[in-house]
């Protein structure tokens, strides 16, 4: 696996280490041992599929509250998405700062998301899924979110406004002043 630090500190988009022949090729996905030799969270409790029929679906900026947020690992297995994540660790020299990363079926990154980051994608292609692998179970109670659009973010969505989004997304508040 191959690790890119992303401008936030301890997340990271990951690439694969294809071995090659005439069938085609293999690969690791997920190496516990390889992330926890980056200080990675290496446990996974639940996997997750996300399946979005249109393209410019989007959904997020999703986060779960301490005592129960998660690491996540996020990997595009059909189509293309935007991938965003962004900052909320308070102690962070990088504070309510983003980065995006396009995840696809055909370039096979990830992204690692770390606790303390809400995370969030748009949809780049129709029929994208997406494939989470969660460090820790969903807690409804200590869900939360923040505007696709908010301005303290000043996330730049590749195609603009979304196509679909959920009631639920639509409504979430603006970052706190």
């Amino acid at each position: 696996m191959i690790f890119t630090e992303t401008d936030l500190k301890g997340s990271f988009v990951v690439g694969l280490e294809p071995i090659e022949d005439a069938r085609g090729f293999f690969a690791r996905a997920w190496a516990a041992d390889e992330l926890a030799g980056h200080d990675l969270e290496d446990r996974v409790v639940q996997c997750s599929l996300s399946l979005n029929r249109r393209a410019g679906t989007l959904r997020g900026l999703h986060f779960q509250r301490a005592p129960h947020a998660e690491a996540k690992f996020v990997r595009c297995i059909r189509g293309a998405l935007w991938d965003v994540i962004v900052d909320l660790r308070r102690d962070s020299p990088t504070y309510r700062r983003w980065v995006g990363a396009e995840l696809s079926a055909s370039n096979r990154l990830a992204m690692y998301v770390p606790r303390g980051f809400a995370h969030g994608f748009q949809t780049l292609a129709d029929d994208t899924e997406a494939f989470y692998m969660i460090s820790d179970p969903y807690v409804p109670d200590a869900g939360g979110g923040y505007r696709w659009d908010d301005p303290a973010f000043g996330i730049e969505w590749p195609l603009g406004a979304p196509t679909e989004i959920s009631d639920r997304d639509r409504s979430w508040p603006e970052f706190p002043a």
